[in-house]
């Protein structure tokens, strides 16, 4: 174990933690709303599924090439998403349960004979939040403030096609720095706990969000364990722990 906790490693760790749970906690509160708890996991791999086909494209890991690549899958899953909710709404859930694991088994497929393969899917899937850089996060920066000013604007009138499209940027943004364990995570959890809560649901479903992203970095440095799986812990059990102090019965209108 090493007490010493290096500022430089965790402090940009936590920024891009922040950057999304800016986006994920209002769009979280609104996949439990529609009932399609499972969207994040798909639209997510479908994302890593664009990373995965840059990759094999030998483009450059870090470039706006695999950004882009990420961007156009999720966007067009998301559009597939739209028009499959519109023509059969009464599945949605499953058949975005469908898109997600063909999306899964077509990145197993394409790294089926890459050696550094396993190795590439675990980092996508986990993510390697503890060693992004402040320069790794301009651009999901700009993603996160474009998308939190169009929430803003479409408060209450977000429809099918809107939130669909926002929500393959924000996971489009966050998949690569955070892995898709984290953001599944960052949206469902912090949404879950609050759901009864009628006053401060928002500002409580961010600390929920901080404290568990800040607790994580902090205890996976200090006793050297996997970042973002130790995140998804002690983001659920702050949880689970305000959940518990709060008021029950049927959760609060959005």
């Amino acid at each position: 174990m090493d007490n010493g906790l290096d500022l430089t490693i965790i402090l940009p760790a936590f920024a891009a933690g922040l950057l999304v749970l800016l986006t994920h906690i209002p769009l979280g509160a609104q996949v439990l709303k529609r009932g399609i708890v499972f969207i994040d996991l798909a639209i997510a791999q479908i994302a890593a599924l664009g990373v995965i086909i840059a990759g094999v494209g030998d483009l450059d890991p870090q470039g706006w090439a695999v950004q882009g690549a990420a961007a156009v899958a999720a966007v067009l899953g998301a559009l597939l998403l739209t028009w499959t909710e519109k023509r059969w709404p009464e599945v949605q859930e499953a058949q975005i349960g469908v898109m997600f694991i063909l999306a899964a088994t077509a990145g197993l497929l394409l790294v089926a004979h890459d050696p550094h393969g396993g190795e590439h899917l675990q980092d996508l899937l986990a993510g390697q939040i503890l060693w992004v850089r402040y320069s790794q996060l301009l651009l999901p920066a700009l993603v996160t403030g474009a998308i939190c000013l169009a929430l803003y604007l479409l408060h209450g009138r977000l429809g099918r096609l809107p939130f669909y499209l926002l929500f393959a940027l924000a996971v489009t943004a966050s998949v690569q720095l955070v892995g898709v364990y984290l953001v599944f995570t960052s949206l469902i959890v912090p949404a879950l706990a609050v759901r009864h809560y009628a006053k401060w649901r928002l500002p409580l479903a961010y600390l929920i969000g901080a404290g568990g992203y800040a607790a994580g970095l902090v205890l996976s440095t200090m006793y050297d364990l996997p970042s973002g799986a130790l995140i998804v812990w002690c983001l659920t059990v702050l949880a689970m722990a305000v959940y518990a102090c709060g008021p029950k019965g049927r959760p609060a209108s959005v």
